[in-house]
């Protein structure tokens, strides 16, 4: 995989999904004990995956959640329930293995990796961290540019090459989840402007902020809207004027992913912001996506109308860090162990469907 340099990341090679494979597949599917597509999502997900690997027997053994972090200027205007220095905190708190993600990913056995992109102090060095900052957090994107362009390509390479090294380690999967504080102001700034909606129409609660705190949110989205006028046929532009640097590493590993034949599984609202970027960048990314779970965040269901992606589930999570997508390691577990291990009606001596 070599790192694109082309400045907009629209001519990233990315494989189409083997046809082959899926219908591979689906003819397997029609001979298990079982009547046809009687087992739902879990079959149309080993289909995705066999086309997404290029194989007839795909495998998700090696499973990796890949968590960027970063902080956000716009923070300073009081758009979250949380102090900006738990973004440093939780990033600690990843490493040390506390947090949630950590516990589901131990659950599904995921290793754990973090990215600092741009946290605003200096993390130590640790085995599972990857330090790619390219700026102590972004500036604030009501009063002018989050980031310089220059910057958002940093972080898009980066992200590519984070991807890069875990794939020569051994990756059939990917869960991709965040941390920063201010990240669903500058979610929702980007889809707003890449989807043309109000502010109004795409702006949640985040971490929890109440009545009050809704509205000044919205308000500054639409500051910052109308202070950088985004152009919403260039990510690029999008991405530097009201995104997050975690949120362009993400978009990195995203296309580093579908580059090298790995499904992504995409968390909540700020992962599919991300996702939705990324498409914006290279439509041919999109099928290399999985929908895990529908977030209570009013802009993640914008988000999976406008790419047409259907979630596993919904449990009214709202957390991030890639909780939703860690707890879809499982079913795509089962579907894959119902292709690979249920018998044929052959092998069990079961007669099949009349005709």
């Amino acid at each position: 995989m070599n790192t694109p340099i082309k400045q907009d990341f629209s001519e990233i090679k990315i494989p189409p999904i083997d046809e082959a494979a899926c219908q591979a597949v689906e003819v397997r599917h029609s001979q298990l004990t079982k009547p046809p597509g009687s087992l739902g999502q879990l079959e149309s997900l080993a289909v995705e995956l066999a086309g997404i690997q290029g194989r007839d027997r795909p495998a998700v053994q090696r499973k990796a959640v890949i968590v960027a972090a970063a902080d956000h200027g716009v923070a300073a205007d009081g758009t979250s329930a949380y102090p900006q220095e738990v973004t440093t905190q939780m990033v600690l708190n990843f490493l040390h293995g506390g947090a949630a993600i950590n516990v589901l990913s131990r659950h599904a056995d995921a290793r754990v990796v973090v990215v600092d992109m741009g946290v605003a102090t200096d993390l130590d060095e640790h085995p599972s961290l990857y330090r790619r900052k390219v700026a102590y957090g972004t500036q604030n994107m009501r009063q002018g540019p989050a980031m310089t362009e220059a910057q958002a390509r940093q972080a898009l390479r980066a992200g590519w090459e984070v991807i890069e090294t875990e794939a020569r380690q051994g990756l059939d999967v990917i869960a991709v989840g965040e941390m920063g504080i201010g990240n669903t102001t500058a979610s929702a700034a980007i889809v707003a402007a890449l989807t043309g909606l109000s502010p109004e129409a795409v702006t949640g609660r985040g971490t929890g902020v109440d009545d009050q705190g809704l509205q000044r949110k919205i308000a500054v989205i639409s500051e910052a809207l109308a202070t950088n006028q985004p152009n919403p046929q260039h990510p690029l532009d999008v991405l530097s004027k009201v995104g997050g640097l975690e949120i362009a590493g993400l978009v990195g590993i995203i296309l580093g992913a579908a580059a090298s034949r790995i499904a992504v599984l995409i968390d909540g609202f700020i992962a599919s912001t991300a996702a939705l970027l990324a498409v914006a960048f290279n439509p041919a990314v999109k099928p290399y996506l999985l929908a895990t779970h529908q977030s209570v965040e009013i802009g993640h269901r914008v988000i999976l109308n406008e790419l047409g992606l259907k979630p596993l589930f919904d449990l009214g999570l709202r957390l991030g860090e890639g909780s939703g997508a860690a707890l879809a390691f499982h079913l795509l577990e089962a579907a894959v162990r119902i292709l690979n291990e249920m018998a044929t009606f052959a092998e069990a001596g079961v007669s099949g469907k009349k005709t």
